[in-house]
């Protein structure tokens, strides 16, 4: 499966032991190890760490995506805006609308 390789390929590519990959997530070689062979799935806790760790996206580490980029980091991505949005408040989000729409309207200005 692409995810344990994914998982050594990462730590290799970092110069890094499984000893040091192991202390980054808080478990013993022995058990980091078993989680780049495949022995013993990694619990999703200790994957966000090391998504974060290596700075990519958890679905590049599971290898779902070949793409490195960490979601977080992809601006361009509407989702991501979208997702942000919506947690906002609703008094918030008339803000960044409002906001938006005082943009829009200078952009338009400028052509």
């Amino acid at each position: 499966m692409a995810f344990y390789q994914r998982l050594r390929d990462l730590r290799e590519d970092a110069d890094l032991t499984q000893r040091q990959a192991a202390e980054i997530i808080g478990t013993s070689m022995n058990h980091y190890g078993k989680y780049e062979r495949g022995e013993t799935d990694i619990p999703f806790e200790k994957a966000v760490i090391l998504a974060q760790f290596y700075d990519v996206s958890l679905d590049y580490l599971a290898g779902l995506t070949n793409i490195k980029s960490s979601f977080t980091k992809t601006a361009s991505n509407s989702s991501y805006l979208v997702n942000l949005f919506l947690h906002l408040t609703s008094s918030n989000q008339n803000r960044i609308e409002e906001r938006m729409l005082e943009m829009l309207e200078q952009q338009r200005k400028k052509k």
